[in-house]
């Protein structure tokens, strides 16, 4: 679990999409719904490799499934 504050409301709705953090995993509880922006403030990427090169390498750590 994070400690990041989001936007969502309680029924899951976005109401502040945060532009600077665009995301298209509509399956994350913080997606803001139709527009393809996260609610959190701030997001953590993390790799699990000692010296990533690709996108692959490389995963949102901030991620909530919806549930």
């Amino acid at each position: 679990m994070n400690n990041y504050s989001n936007s969502c409301k309680s029924n899951g709705s976005c109401s502040t999409p945060h532009r600077s953090i665009g995301c298209t995993v509509s399956q994350c509880r913080h997606h803001c719904g139709m527009e393809n922006y996260c609610s959190l403030s701030q997001i953590q990427v993390v790799t699990h490799e000692s010296d990533p090169k690709m996108t692959q390498c490389t995963d949102c750590a901030s991620f909530v499934a919806k549930g």
